[in-house]
C-alpha cells in the first residue's frame, strides 16, 4: 500500500501475539504463567489464546486480523463475519462465569492511528463488539512494524467507538 507494506498471512497474528505475550511486550496480558493454543471452549468453539496463572483469572484471548485501514482508521471486519459474532457472544459468556475475556485486533500495517468496527461493512458485528465492550470483554489493539525481513508488535492504537 502506499503508506505501508501489509500482512497478509493469517497465520502470523496468533504467533505474533502469543510470541509478544511470552516477551512480556503486552503488558495487559502480562503476568500469565501458561499460554495453550486452540484451546476448545464453549460451544464448539477453539479460543485463539488461553492463558492461566493461579494469580488470577483465566484469560480467553480471540486474536482477529486486521488490514483494513482508510485515512489512518483501522476497521474490523473487511467482510461479514457470522463466525465473528458468535466470538463475540461466547466471550461475552466467558466474563458472565467470572473470567476474563480480551478480543484482540492486531493491525499487521503501519498506518493505523486508530481502530473503529467497519460498521459499513457489518453492523451487526460493530453493535455485538459494542455489546460485548460493554459487558466487560476487553478491547486491545495493537500495530505491528513490518519491513521485507521480519514483523513484529508495535504499540497499542486508541479505540475510537
Amino acid at each position: 500500500m502506499p503508506d505501508s507494506l501489509v500482512g497478509v498471512n493469517t497465520l502470523v497474528p496468533n504467533r505474533l501475539v502469543k510470541k509478544a505475550i511470552i516477551d512480556h511486550e503486552i503488558a495487559e496480558l502480562d503476568g500469565y504463567e501458561k499460554i495453550r493454543s486452540e484451546v476448545k471452549y464453549g460451544q464448539n468453539f477453539r479460543i485463539d489464546l488461553l492463558l492461566s496463572s493461579p494469580e488470577q483469572p483465566v484469560c480467553y484471548v480471540e486474536i482477529k486480523n486486521c488490514t483494513l485501514v482508510e485515512n489512518r482508521l483501522a476497521m474490523f471486519p473487511d467482510a461479514v463475519t457470522n463466525r465473528g459474532l458468535k466470538h463475540l457472544v461466547e466471550l461475552e459468556h466467558q466474563v458472565a462465569a467470572g473470567q476474563r475475556a480480551v478480543m484482540f485486533f492486531l493491525i499487521q500495517r503501519q498506518d493505523a492511528s486508530s481502530f473503529r468496527p467497519a460498521d459499513h461493512i457489518d453492523p451487526e458485528y460493530g453493535r455485538q463488539l459494542r455489546h460485548a465492550r460493554q459487558q466487560g470483554v476487553e478491547i486491545l489493539v495493537y500495530d505491528v512494524r513490518i519491513d521485507l525481513k521480519q514483523i513484529t508488535i508495535n504499540a497499542p492504537v486508541p479505540v475510537d467507538f
